[in-house]
């Protein structure tokens, strides 16, 4: 499977489709495509997200897109996202066995993290992306902050992202930002567009 840095190879949004049934997800998975938008994270924090999950993997194959699996919190979850395709794994926090498992399968990782603490040890992991969560919360200036210790790190903003606060993340360091609800927002779309050709 591709690394991080091809997955989302200067495209600084991904699109996150939670809690969605299979139809809507492929749709929103598509718009987002068309958008210019080529990573795609479906969460399966329950059981019932997994037919979500294989309808948008099935889907991005027919496109030459690949979608991962968000919320990912245990091994067994690990196995049962790589049985449906899912091309990297995301999760809220760092458990390095969630990582090692995912990263056995040939499957990139990107944990949660928000303090150095934590980014000291995915670093001690070989994980060079992690995900700020929740970047709302943690605020611009913790991105600014970390860029002094960590210059070499790439890092998702995740929480609270959307297509009018999106650009102030990226300036503050974030290489990508995750949004989820602005896919359905007639007026973020056209910003989203704009965010997703940005270099």
């Amino acid at each position: 499977m591709p690394g991080f840095d091809e997955t989302f190879a200067d495209r600084p949004v991904m699109a996150i489709l939670r809690g969605m049934p299979r139809e809507e997800t492929v749709a929103l998975a598509t718009r987002a495509w068309d958008l210019g938008i080529t990573a795609v994270e479906v969460p399966v924090q329950t059981p019932d997200a997994m037919p979500s999950l294989r309808a948008a993997v099935e889907a991005g194959a027919e496109r030459g897109r690949l979608v991962g699996a968000g919320t990912v919190i245990t091994t067994e979850q690990v196995t049962a996202v790589a049985q449906a395709g899912a091309a990297f794994t995301v999760a809220p926090g760092l458990d390095p066995a969630v990582a090692a498992a995912s990263l056995a399968r040939g499957l990139p990782h990107l944990p949660g993290v928000a303090t150095p603490t934590e980014i000291q040890q995915a670093l001690r992991h070989g994980l060079e992306w992690v995900k700020a969560f929740p970047a709302s919360a943690l605020g611009t200036a913790w991105f600014a902050a970390m860029r002094g210790p960590f210059p070499g790190l790439k890092i998702v903003a995740t929480g609270g992202m959307d297509a009018r606060n999106a650009a102030e993340y990226l300036d503050a360091g974030a290489r990508v930002v995750a949004v989820g609800s602005a896919l359905t927002d007639p007026v973020q779309v056209d910003l989203l567009a704009e965010l997703a050709q940005r270099r």
